[in-house]
């Protein structure tokens, strides 16, 4: 890998990464009325409303794939959409500001950290059911080949997923319509508060997908540089109309199923395994080994760091919806229902 020729390339990379978790961090914090991993007081007590489900540890995944893609690009996130929004390109502040149910959130405060949602960056949506965004991202697909778009979907979904019926249904109708889809499970190892791995038969979503003749390509989740690498490859294979292709990327889901999990059901030996392969630290070290300068590193690490203390300011202060927002953005069920 030539780190001279791509420097500028890779410096994204760590800086979506560092932009992931940096929100992650603070919004964890806030969401238990604590204090901020950068040592300043969480702006507002326990201000992350609803349920916070992280994705600490899987920062390489989204970094990786969403690189190579465009804004006309589609995608479809899981409940821990996070680090796909903010790859997507959505903005930090407004993302913050849902998360604290705020009107001026992407949402309007209603959505929370499930279900975010950007259509102007071309994010679907977060989902807080297991397995929906598959169907949601297969219909996107179908769509964009249909009206001939020079686009394409990408869906992220867990290894939990593939146990649930609207797995097989989704990678199927995208096979038989041979529809421009790339299928991202990340296998962070973890169903909610079990392991999947005993609940999974056979050799899981790649072995799956194969079945179904979708081409699947296993990497390695915790280096960005070989996400980037493979995602890069099976994307030009689907703009180039060859069909839905698979990504299954290995990681591992460092935090508890929500924010307030200290998920004592867990070996602390195999997370503190895990924590050896954290996706960040690993990418700086190979960067500095092959001659990023740290000090670049550093900059854009405190430069995450800013901006996410910004957002928590912004958020804090952002007004509450209006009770009429409440009968607004829901289906109707006949006149005079609410009144």
């Amino acid at each position: 890998m030539d780190f001279a020729n791509s420097a500028a390339e890779w410096l994204a990379l760590y800086r979506t990464m560092a932009r992931i978790r940096a929100f992650e961090n603070a919004a964890e914090a806030a969401s238990q009325g604590g204090v901020s991993a950068y040592g300043q007081e969480a702006a507002g007590a326990a201000s992350v409303r609803g349920p916070l489900h992280l994705s600490t540890g899987q920062e390489a995944v989204p970094a990786g794939v969403c690189a190579h893609l465009r804004i006309a690009d589609c995608i479809t996130s899981t409940h821990r959409g996070h680090g796909h929004t903010l790859a997507k390109g959505a903005d930090l502040a407004r993302m913050m500001c849902e998360l604290f149910g705020k009107a001026t959130g992407f949402n309007g405060g209603k959505g929370g950290s499930m279900h975010i949602a950007d259509f102007s960056v071309g994010m679907l949506g977060a989902n807080g059911v297991v397995a929906a965004g598959l169907p949601i991202a297969v219909g996107a697909a179908h769509a964009q080949k249909l009206q001939k778009k020079d686009a394409i979907t990408v869906c992220f979904f867990g290894d939990g997923a593939i146990n649930r019926g609207p797995f097989l249904e989704s990678l199927n109708w995208a096979r038989v319509y041979a529809l421009p889809v790339l299928f991202v499970c990340e296998d962070n190892r973890w169903s909610a508060t079990t392991a999947s791995g005993p609940m999974t038969a056979g050799d899981g979503a790649s072995a799956r997908a194969e079945a179904l003749d979708i081409a699947a390509t296993q990497v390695d989740g915790n280096d960005v540089f070989a996400v980037h690498a493979a995602a890069g490859e099976l994307i030009a294979e689907v703009r180039a109309g060859a069909g839905p292709r698979l990504l299954h990327a290995l990681t591992y889901r460092v935090k508890g199923h929500v924010s307030v999990d200290p998920a004592g059901y867990r070996d602390p030996g195999e997370l503190a395994a895990a924590l050896e392969t954290d996706p960040i630290a690993r990418a700086r070290v190979r960067m500095i080994t092959d001659g990023v300068d740290a000090a670049s590193l550093d900059a854009l690490e405190h430069a995450a760091h800013a901006e996410v203390e910004a957002a928590l300011v912004i958020a804090d202060a952002a007004p509450w919806p209006d009770a009429s927002a409440a009968f607004t953005d829901v289906q109707t069920t006949g006149a005079g229902q609410w009144t």
